[in-house]
Protein backbone atom coordinates (compact mmCIF):
# COMPACT_ATOMS: atom_id res chain seq x y z
CA UNK A 1 0.00 0.00 0.00
CA UNK A 2 0.98 3.69 -1.02
CA UNK A 3 0.21 7.46 0.10
CA UNK A 4 -1.42 9.17 -3.06
CA UNK A 5 -2.07 13.37 -2.32
CA UNK A 6 -4.93 15.00 -4.36
CA UNK A 7 -7.60 17.58 -4.23
CA UNK A 8 -10.92 17.02 -4.47
CA UNK A 9 -12.26 20.44 -5.39
CA UNK A 10 -11.09 22.79 -7.43
CA UNK A 11 -12.61 25.08 -10.25
CA UNK A 12 -11.51 26.53 -14.25
CA UNK A 13 -12.60 28.55 -16.33
CA UNK A 14 -15.82 26.07 -17.20
CA UNK A 15 -17.41 27.49 -14.02
CA UNK A 16 -15.89 30.17 -11.99
CA UNK A 17 -12.04 30.08 -11.74
CA UNK A 18 -9.49 31.65 -13.37
CA UNK A 19 -7.64 29.81 -15.65
CA UNK A 20 -8.45 26.78 -18.01
CA UNK A 21 -8.43 23.23 -17.41
CA UNK A 22 -5.29 22.26 -19.07
CA UNK A 23 -3.63 25.24 -16.55
CA UNK A 24 -5.10 24.11 -13.73
CA UNK A 25 -4.34 20.34 -14.18
CA UNK A 26 -0.74 21.15 -14.88
CA UNK A 27 -0.75 23.23 -11.70
CA UNK A 28 -1.23 20.11 -9.21
CA UNK A 29 1.04 18.08 -11.22
CA UNK A 30 3.50 20.09 -11.14
CA UNK A 31 3.31 20.74 -7.13
CA UNK A 32 3.49 17.15 -6.14
CA UNK A 33 -0.03 16.17 -6.23
CA UNK A 34 -0.90 12.15 -7.31
CA UNK A 35 -4.92 12.53 -8.08
CA UNK A 36 -7.54 15.91 -8.86
CA UNK A 37 -10.95 16.38 -9.23
CA UNK A 38 -12.01 19.55 -11.54
CA UNK A 39 -15.31 20.15 -9.82
CA UNK A 40 -16.76 22.58 -11.81
CA UNK A 41 -20.23 23.92 -11.06
CA UNK A 42 -22.81 22.03 -12.60
CA UNK A 43 -20.44 21.05 -14.88
CA UNK A 44 -18.70 17.59 -15.83
CA UNK A 45 -15.39 17.91 -17.64
CA UNK A 46 -13.98 14.37 -19.39
CA UNK A 47 -10.71 13.99 -18.38
CA UNK A 48 -10.58 12.21 -21.75
CA UNK A 49 -9.60 15.93 -22.91
CA UNK A 50 -6.55 15.99 -20.86
CA UNK A 51 -4.97 12.80 -21.80
CA UNK A 52 -1.78 14.01 -22.64
CA UNK A 53 -1.50 15.65 -18.61
CA UNK A 54 -2.45 12.28 -17.29
CA UNK A 55 0.55 9.66 -16.78
CA UNK A 56 0.99 7.01 -14.50
CA UNK A 57 2.35 9.68 -11.79
CA UNK A 58 -1.12 11.77 -12.42
CA UNK A 59 -4.73 11.37 -13.05
CA UNK A 60 -7.70 13.40 -13.30
CA UNK A 61 -11.03 11.81 -11.39
CA UNK A 62 -14.16 12.79 -12.87
CA UNK A 63 -16.36 15.58 -11.30
CA UNK A 64 -19.02 18.20 -10.31
CA UNK A 65 -19.79 20.30 -7.73
CA UNK A 66 -23.43 20.00 -7.80
CA UNK A 67 -24.87 23.17 -6.87
CA UNK A 68 -28.46 23.72 -5.78
CA UNK A 69 -30.09 25.62 -2.94
CA UNK A 70 -32.90 26.21 -0.68
CA UNK A 71 -34.24 29.45 -0.43
CA UNK A 72 -31.24 31.75 0.48
CA UNK A 73 -29.07 28.73 1.62
CA UNK A 74 -26.79 27.18 -0.45
CA UNK A 75 -26.46 23.64 -0.92
CA UNK A 76 -22.95 22.57 -2.89
CA UNK A 77 -22.12 18.79 -2.64
CA UNK A 78 -19.44 17.52 -5.11
CA UNK A 79 -20.12 14.47 -6.86
CA UNK A 80 -16.81 12.10 -7.43
CA UNK A 81 -15.79 9.64 -10.38
CA UNK A 82 -19.36 10.15 -11.47
CA UNK A 83 -20.33 8.82 -15.11
CA UNK A 84 -22.14 11.49 -16.34
CA UNK A 85 -23.58 14.96 -15.11
CA UNK A 86 -25.39 15.28 -12.53
CA UNK A 87 -28.86 17.84 -12.36
CA UNK A 88 -29.14 19.90 -9.17
CA UNK A 89 -31.96 19.14 -7.01
CA UNK A 90 -34.22 20.81 -4.96
CA UNK A 91 -37.10 19.88 -2.55
CA UNK A 92 -39.52 21.65 -0.15
CA UNK A 93 -36.99 21.64 2.67
CA UNK A 94 -33.31 22.50 3.50
CA UNK A 95 -32.21 18.82 4.42
CA UNK A 96 -34.59 17.21 2.01
CA UNK A 97 -32.80 19.54 -0.55
CA UNK A 98 -29.04 18.27 0.50
CA UNK A 99 -30.35 14.49 0.60
CA UNK A 100 -32.24 14.31 -2.93
CA UNK A 101 -28.41 16.20 -4.52
CA UNK A 102 -26.65 13.39 -2.56
CA UNK A 103 -28.69 10.57 -3.65
CA UNK A 104 -28.80 11.69 -7.43
CA UNK A 105 -24.41 11.45 -7.08
CA UNK A 106 -25.39 7.74 -5.69
CA UNK A 107 -27.76 6.97 -8.25
CA UNK A 108 -24.68 7.79 -11.02
CA UNK A 109 -22.53 5.89 -9.27
CA UNK A 110 -20.60 8.86 -7.33
CA UNK A 111 -19.55 9.48 -4.12
CA UNK A 112 -20.93 12.53 -2.67
CA UNK A 113 -19.19 14.63 -0.02
CA UNK A 114 -20.97 17.64 1.42
CA UNK A 115 -19.14 20.88 0.58
CA UNK A 116 -18.28 24.16 3.25
CA UNK A 117 -21.88 24.40 5.65
CA UNK A 118 -20.41 27.67 7.06
CA UNK A 119 -20.30 28.97 3.41
CA UNK A 120 -23.06 31.60 3.62
CA UNK A 121 -23.95 29.61 7.24
CA UNK A 122 -25.81 27.93 4.65
CA UNK A 123 -26.77 24.64 7.22
CA UNK A 124 -25.32 23.27 10.37
CA UNK A 125 -24.74 20.09 12.03
CA UNK A 126 -28.47 19.44 13.11
CA UNK A 127 -29.30 19.56 9.14
CA UNK A 128 -27.10 17.26 9.01
CA UNK A 129 -27.26 15.07 11.24
CA UNK A 130 -30.38 14.11 8.92
CA UNK A 131 -28.67 13.57 6.07
CA UNK A 132 -28.45 9.46 4.94
CA UNK A 133 -25.89 7.69 2.81
CA UNK A 134 -23.07 10.53 2.70
CA UNK A 135 -19.55 9.82 3.91
CA UNK A 136 -17.15 12.88 3.18
CA UNK A 137 -17.26 16.15 4.78
CA UNK A 138 -15.36 19.40 4.54
CA UNK A 139 -13.70 19.58 7.40
CA UNK A 140 -11.36 21.93 5.82
CA UNK A 141 -11.70 24.60 2.68
CA UNK A 142 -8.88 27.29 1.36
CA UNK A 143 -11.41 29.43 0.28
CA UNK A 144 -11.46 32.40 2.01
CA UNK A 145 -15.30 33.01 2.50
CA UNK A 146 -16.19 29.59 4.08
CA UNK A 147 -16.21 29.98 8.04
CA UNK A 148 -14.39 26.77 8.81
CA UNK A 149 -13.64 28.10 12.36
CA UNK A 150 -17.67 29.05 13.05
CA UNK A 151 -18.73 32.50 14.62
CA UNK A 152 -21.15 33.59 16.73
CA UNK A 153 -23.59 30.68 17.32
CA UNK A 154 -22.69 28.77 14.38
CA UNK A 155 -20.17 26.17 14.93
CA UNK A 156 -17.02 25.01 13.47
CA UNK A 157 -16.51 22.58 11.06
CA UNK A 158 -14.39 20.30 12.99
CA UNK A 159 -17.53 20.48 16.05
CA UNK A 160 -19.75 19.84 13.18
CA UNK A 161 -17.93 16.38 12.40
CA UNK A 162 -17.95 15.85 16.51
CA UNK A 163 -21.63 16.39 15.98
CA UNK A 164 -22.10 14.13 13.91
CA UNK A 165 -19.41 11.61 15.08
CA UNK A 166 -20.91 11.65 18.53
CA UNK A 167 -24.31 10.58 17.14
CA UNK A 168 -23.32 7.62 15.66
CA UNK A 169 -22.83 8.73 11.96
CA UNK A 170 -19.92 7.49 10.41
CA UNK A 171 -18.88 10.30 7.95
CA UNK A 172 -15.16 10.92 7.28
CA UNK A 173 -13.33 14.47 7.11
CA UNK A 174 -11.66 16.22 3.83
CA UNK A 175 -9.13 19.23 3.47
CA UNK A 176 -9.58 20.88 -0.03
CA UNK A 177 -8.42 23.94 -1.13
CA UNK A 178 -11.30 24.95 -3.34
CA UNK A 179 -9.51 26.41 -5.74
CA UNK A 180 -10.79 30.00 -8.36
CA UNK A 181 -7.89 31.57 -8.45
CA UNK A 182 -4.35 30.69 -10.01
CA UNK A 183 -3.49 33.85 -11.54
CA UNK A 184 -3.62 36.44 -8.24
CA UNK A 185 -2.42 35.02 -5.01
CA UNK A 186 -3.39 36.18 -1.80
CA UNK A 187 -4.82 36.43 1.60
CA UNK A 188 -8.70 37.13 -0.24
CA UNK A 189 -8.18 34.62 -3.23
CA UNK A 190 -9.15 31.07 -2.98
CA UNK A 191 -5.72 29.93 -4.03
CA UNK A 192 -4.53 26.70 -5.00
CA UNK A 193 -2.38 24.19 -2.25
CA UNK A 194 -4.17 25.21 0.84
CA UNK A 195 -5.56 21.73 2.04
CA UNK A 196 -5.75 18.47 0.51
CA UNK A 197 -5.93 14.38 1.16
CA UNK A 198 -3.39 11.74 1.38
CA UNK A 199 -4.66 8.26 0.58
CA UNK A 200 -3.50 5.00 1.48
CA UNK A 201 -4.58 2.99 -1.59
CA UNK A 202 -2.57 -0.22 -3.51
CA UNK A 203 -2.52 1.69 -6.92
CA UNK A 204 -3.15 5.15 -8.43
CA UNK A 205 -6.50 4.19 -9.52
CA UNK A 206 -10.01 6.32 -9.61
CA UNK A 207 -12.00 3.47 -8.41
CA UNK A 208 -9.77 2.40 -5.01
CA UNK A 209 -8.57 5.85 -4.35
CA UNK A 210 -12.82 7.04 -3.93
CA UNK A 211 -13.67 3.76 -2.89
CA UNK A 212 -10.51 4.07 0.25
CA UNK A 213 -11.91 7.81 0.77
CA UNK A 214 -15.65 6.37 1.65
CA UNK A 215 -13.60 4.19 3.97
CA UNK A 216 -11.86 6.39 5.59
CA UNK A 217 -8.47 5.36 4.70
CA UNK A 218 -6.61 8.75 4.51
CA UNK A 219 -5.54 11.62 6.49
CA UNK A 220 -6.58 15.37 5.45
CA UNK A 221 -3.89 18.06 5.60
CA UNK A 222 -2.89 21.71 5.29
CA UNK A 223 0.99 21.01 5.30
CA UNK A 224 1.56 18.23 7.71
CA UNK A 225 2.54 15.03 6.30
CA UNK A 226 2.35 11.43 7.85
CA UNK A 227 4.58 8.51 7.34
CA UNK A 228 2.08 5.88 8.89
CA UNK A 229 -0.98 5.69 10.57
CA UNK A 230 -1.20 2.43 12.59
CA UNK A 231 -4.22 0.96 13.82
CA UNK A 232 -5.07 -2.54 16.18
CA UNK A 233 -7.68 -3.14 18.63
CA UNK A 234 -5.80 -1.83 21.33
CA UNK A 235 -3.62 1.04 19.65
CA UNK A 236 -3.63 3.72 17.40
CA UNK A 237 -0.27 5.12 16.37
CA UNK A 238 0.50 7.92 14.29
CA UNK A 239 4.14 8.26 12.58
CA UNK A 240 5.11 12.17 11.90
CA UNK A 241 7.32 12.77 8.58
CA UNK A 242 9.84 15.45 9.99
CA UNK A 243 10.27 18.37 8.67
CA UNK A 244 13.24 20.41 9.87
CA UNK A 245 13.03 21.84 13.22
CA UNK A 246 9.64 21.64 13.20
CA UNK A 247 8.23 20.52 16.82
CA UNK A 248 4.53 18.87 16.83
CA UNK A 249 1.38 18.31 19.07
CA UNK A 250 -1.36 15.47 18.54
CA UNK A 251 -3.87 15.84 20.15
CA UNK A 252 -6.35 12.68 20.30
CA UNK A 253 -10.60 13.33 20.52
CA UNK A 254 -13.60 11.51 21.49
CA UNK A 255 -17.16 12.30 21.72
CA UNK A 256 -18.42 15.52 22.31
CA UNK A 257 -15.16 17.12 20.85
CA UNK A 258 -13.41 16.42 24.09
CA UNK A 259 -9.90 16.09 23.78
CA UNK A 260 -8.89 12.73 25.56
CA UNK A 261 -4.94 13.32 25.71
CA UNK A 262 -2.28 15.27 23.84
CA UNK A 263 1.82 14.32 23.60
CA UNK A 264 4.56 16.12 21.79
CA UNK A 265 5.83 12.72 21.02
CA UNK A 266 6.78 11.15 17.41
CA UNK A 267 5.27 8.39 16.96
CA UNK A 268 2.02 9.72 18.71
CA UNK A 269 0.34 6.91 20.42
CA UNK A 270 -3.23 6.55 22.12
CA UNK A 271 -4.08 3.13 23.89
CA UNK A 272 -7.72 2.58 23.19
CA UNK A 273 -9.58 1.40 26.24
CA UNK A 274 -13.02 0.29 25.01
CA UNK A 275 -15.89 3.28 26.31
CA UNK A 276 -14.68 5.65 23.53
CA UNK A 277 -17.19 6.13 21.06
CA UNK A 278 -14.31 7.25 18.60
CA UNK A 279 -11.32 8.59 18.53
CA UNK A 280 -9.99 10.74 15.57
CA UNK A 281 -6.28 12.85 15.86
CA UNK A 282 -5.21 16.37 15.18
CA UNK A 283 -1.64 17.07 14.44
CA UNK A 284 -0.14 20.63 14.80
CA UNK A 285 3.01 21.64 13.65
CA UNK A 286 5.11 24.68 14.92
CA UNK A 287 4.20 26.32 11.93
CA UNK A 288 0.50 26.38 12.25
CA UNK A 289 -0.02 23.38 9.61
CA UNK A 290 -2.43 20.77 10.57
CA UNK A 291 -3.29 17.24 10.10
CA UNK A 292 -6.60 15.57 10.50
CA UNK A 293 -6.41 11.52 11.30
CA UNK A 294 -9.83 9.56 10.50
CA UNK A 295 -11.76 8.72 13.70
CA UNK A 296 -11.26 4.94 14.67
CA UNK A 297 -15.07 3.54 16.05
CA UNK A 298 -14.47 1.47 18.96
CA UNK A 299 -16.13 -2.29 19.30
CA UNK A 300 -18.78 -0.45 21.49
CA UNK A 301 -20.28 1.57 19.29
Amino acid sequence: MAWFKGNTHTHTLESDGDSPPEEVATWYKENGYDFLVLSDHNVLTNPAILSHIVDETFILIPGEEVTSSFEDSSVHINGININTLVIPQTAETLVGTIQKNVDAIREVEGAPHINHPNFGWSFGAEELAQVENNRLLEIYNGHPAVHNNGGGDALGLEAIWDYLLTRGKRIYGIAVDDAHDFQTIGRDHSNPGRGWVTVRARSLDAYEIVTHLEEGLFYASTGVDLDDIRVSDRRLEIRIRQRGNFKYLTRFIGAGGKVLSETPENPAVFELRGPEVYVRAVVYDSGGWRAWVQPVFTASN
